[in-house]
């Protein structure tokens, strides 16, 4: 017999045993999709609270318009427009540390402020001043559209303050905000992702699952795209306006 275990599920010819409990007595009906995410990903069930705010999350970035993510989706479902999945697929691939994944990385600067030795206004500045001088992305701040401030952000933080969630995490987003600003000189915007790190943080996600959080949460908007672009064929216009907004230039010799 195998050395390994696994603890998700098993079924035989009258069940099927979700962590423990049956799926079609103890959880069908009973929790919603947001709870069986959660209680898959953190192998508990999740407190109401913890739930609403998981849920916030979901919700939150479900859909965005056109970005490179439904855009790609758009184009994927014309190419092969009887593979759903293959569509949805190519989208989430997107999903990551640029566009729609990156609470990933501002959650792990939160979990080493709370577990730093520095008080947390000291580890804020000196975490703004060093992405301050490399240059680098602030993962978790910053928006392209969003100015001066996301709108999910407040709700976001509103909802796990109003379930008693809002902790040491979320106080050091705030002070990490703040310290930001001040080493940019101007106020730099808390965007969703950022939001929704010092969240989850907070119910007890763990850090390596956030992306996939992300993931989850996108499948859904993708597919009202792949039933609007069946609808609309707006891909072929992307296509159209790539090709004239993007014209070939014969190259320079020696390029």
């Amino acid at each position: 017999m195998s050395q390994f275990k696994t603890h998700i599920a098993t079924s035989d010819a009258a069940s099927i045993t979700v962590r423990g409990k049956n799926l079609s007595t103890e959880l069908m009906g009973k929790r919603s999709f947001t709870e069986m995410v959660y209680f898959l990903t953190c192998g508990k069930l999740p407190t109401p609270g913890q739930a609403r705010v998981l849920d916030v999350c979901l919700v939150a970035l479900m859909e965005h318009g056109w970005t490179p993510t439904s855009m790609i989706t758009r184009l994927a479902i014309d190419s092969v427009p009887d593979d759903v999945q293959l569509a949805m697929a190519a989208g989430l691939l997107t999903v990551g540390p640029v566009f729609a994944g990156t609470m990933e990385g501002c959650a792990r600067i939160l979990q080493d402020g709370v577990a730093s030795s520095e008080t947390p206004e000291a580890y804020c500045e000196r975490v703004a001043n060093e992405h301050q001088k490399s240059g680098k992305p602030i993962p978790g701040f910053g928006h392209r559209v969003h100015r001066p401030d996301d709108p999910r952000s407040s709700v976001i933080l509103d909802v796990a303050r109003e379930e008693g969630l809002a902790g040491r995490y979320v106080d050091l987003l705030v002070k990490l905000g703040a310290a930001f600003d001040r080493a940019r000189g101007k106020h730099v915007t808390l965007n969703a992702t950022g939001a929704i790190a010092g969240v989850l943080l907070e119910i007890g996600v763990p850090v390596h699952a956030m992306r996939g959080i992300a993931v989850i949460s996108r499948a859904g908007g993708l597919l009202g795209h792949i039933v609007e672009e069946r609808e609309t064929g707006a891909a072929r216009e992307i296509w159209r306006l790539t090709r004239e907004g993007i014209p070939y230039e014969a190259p320079e010799e020696g390029e």
